[in-house]
């Protein structure tokens, strides 16, 4: 049977890193196939980096990310995944085979103890921006289908209101493209909730039954619910994501101590009434204000920070989000993003965060009309530029820019003096 791309790069990732006995995760996000090993002291990260398909590794304890495109990635980890026997995103199981000797399974389980070590000494920031992005790295396709499309409902909108379109005739798809595209919005809190979840190990439908409580359906509007610290009316989504996820947090707590203590026989019943009942009560009056009060501050503070700031602020966040992308620290800024379109309609970040990916794009454009005798290096511009136009700029990075080093520091620089533009 024909070996695809995509299954004999699964193949030689694996001959890479120690084979799947050495993986306990294998997930993806838009570019990179993520791996969380037991033992990374056996990858030959050299090697790795050669693979034919693989633009770029970024190590990170004991997770390995291996930049292989858009696409591509989800493909692969499905791959890497299926040869594991196990779902993407599920733990492999470690395999102690009983009929090595003794001495091979105690090195097997050696290995496993070492990663497991190393897993507890990760520092509080990394273990929350693999938090954060194991949220909403699954949410990307989501974000991108239903952004797409909430565009072009936008665009109808406006082209009707300037009357170059039929309002009769074009309102029925405006309304049909503005449905679609609050599948997502209009319950991004349910979704948070469901991978916030899975992410604390609690049960993923009561985590989006709380994520669907910050949304206070059922509320009576004339007799609202009130803010216990302030008086003031309860108002829905109160809190956003932010609160979501520090109420999902303490719903896994709640749900794991529960079902230590209550009986089997009416552990189904008890556990999930109880847990919903306590954590409903305390998100709705602690965690909803609070958590309000967080997302406002954070909103104004970055929205003062651009506007004191000016083209000084847009140049530095203009100029340092390549390297934060090249680390995965990006991820971070995913909350912040969705807490400033909740509050305000509009995120003022990511303008200047996309001058980033048009220096990156400026710099590989440069490099193609003065080195256009490489092929091998015309023939990565070509095939990485249409995504780099589009936004994804891992693969201009890994396997154009980063290796060159000056384009790098060239895009970063031009990425920039466009943030300066924009924040100015």
């Amino acid at each position: 049977m024909m070996v695809s791309k995509e299954q004999q790069l699964a193949k030689d990732i694996y001959s890479k890193i120690g084979g799947s006995n050495n993986v306990s995760n294998v997930y993806n996000c838009m570019t990179r196939v993520r791996i969380d090993l037991r033992d990374e002291g056996i990858v030959d990260i050299d090697a790795l980096k050669k693979v034919a398909g693989v633009m770029g590794v970024v190590e990170d304890g004991n997770n390995l990310q291996v930049v292989v495109g858009p696409g591509t990635a989800n493909k692969v980890a499905l791959e890497m995944a299926d040869m594991a026997g196990k779902e993407k995103g599920a733990t492999v199981a470690e395999n102690l085979d009983q009929d090595l000797s003794g001495r091979q399974q105690a090195e097997q389980r050696t290995a496993e103890v070492k990663a497991q070590q190393k897993q507890k000494n990760n520092t509080p920031f990394k273990r929350a921006l693999k938090i954060i992005a194991s949220i909403f790295v699954p949410l990307i396709p989501a974000f991108v289908g239903a952004g797409i499309i909430g565009g072009i409902a936008s665009i109808i909108q406006n082209l009707m209101t300037a009357g170059q379109l039929d309002a009769e005739a074009w309102t029925a798809i405006f309304s049909v493209l503005k449905i679609i595209q609050n599948g997502l919005f209009a319950y991004l809190n349910v979704y948070v909730g469901i991978n916030a979840a899975r992410v604390f190990g609690a049960t993923e439908g009561l985590g989006g039954i709380i994520g669907g409580v910050v949304l206070l359906n059922g509320m009576n509007p004339d007799l609202p619910l009130k803010n216990i610290f302030t008086g003031d009316a309860l108002a829905a989504n109160q809190g956003g994501i932010i609160g979501v996820i520090v109420a999902v947090f303490l719903l896994s707590v709640v749900e794991k101590n529960l079902r230590k203590v209550v009986p089997n026989a009416v552990d189904i019943i008890v556990t999930p009434t109880v847990t919903l009942l306590v954590v409903g009560l305390l998100t709705i009056f602690i965690i909803m204000p609070v958590a309000g009060v967080i997302s406002s501050s954070l909103v104004g503070s970055i929205t003062w920070i651009l506007n004191v700031g000016g083209a000084f602020a847009g140049f530095v966040l203009g100029a340092l989000f390549l390297p934060m992308v090249m680390f995965g620290l990006h991820q971070i800024l995913t909350p912040i993003h969705i807490e400033m379109i909740a509050s305000s309609g509009k995120t003022l970040l990511l303008p200047i965060l996309a001058m980033a990916g048009a220096g990156q794009v400026g710099a590989a454009i440069a490099l193609w009309i003065r080195c256009r005798k490489n092929k091998q290096l015309t023939n990565m511009i070509k095939g990485s530029l249409p995504v780099g136009i589009l936004g994804i700029g891992e693969p201009l990075i890994y396997a154009v820019s980063l290796p060159l080093g000056r384009p790098f520091i060239t895009a970063c620089i031009g990425g920039g003096i466009g943030g300066a533009v924009i924040g100015a």
